[in-house]
């Protein structure tokens, strides 16, 4: 991949964080094992190429469907047309566990899959947030909110 393959970025601005890359490289490794500073560098490197890869021909094949978002499926497709044949059932299973890990946040959890809540849920929901904002901001002491007088009854 040449240099400026990257849209709109020099190949030196596109990088993985260092710090998490060698933490990754060194759990993978057996304990007494040593990696010098170049061939952890030259690993990250690696990594960046392949990420570059992936995101290219999944993209490649996402076009081909003529699709504007890449999806998970794309990836899987695009690890199968490169000859990573090998890697797309462990990619698969980490994708699904993925999935179950990120159902109960709230992005991926009942508002981001589609499933509705109940006019009553989403009042309660927002009551509990707002209690939990009120306490943060209390220095997490829940002070109790102060109901407002009804104004139509002062006319």
């Amino acid at each position: 991949m040449e240099p400026m393959d990257i849209v709109g970025k020099s190949k030196e601005d596109v990088s993985l964080p260092k710090a998490t890359m060698f933490k990754i490289i060194k759990e993978m490794l057996p304990p007494d094992v040593r990696v010098a500073r170049d061939a952890q560098d030259l690993l990250v490197e690696c990594c960046v190429e392949f990420i570059n890869l992936i995101s290219s021909e999944s993209n490649e094949v996402c076009s081909q469907e003529e699709k504007r978002t890449i999806a998970p499926e794309h990836v899987l497709k695009a690890l199968e047309v490169l000859g990573f044949h090998d890697y797309i059932e462990e990619v698969y299973a980490a994708y699904e566990q993925h999935k179950l890990e990120t159902l109960d946040s709230p992005k991926g959890g009942k508002w981001g899959s589609g499933a509705m809540m109940t006019e009553e849920e989403a009042l309660a929901e927002q009551q509990r947030m707002f209690a939990e904002a009120r306490a943060r901001m209390n220095g997490g002491v829940a002070i109790p909110k102060q109901s407002e007088p009804d104004r139509g009854l002062e006319s």
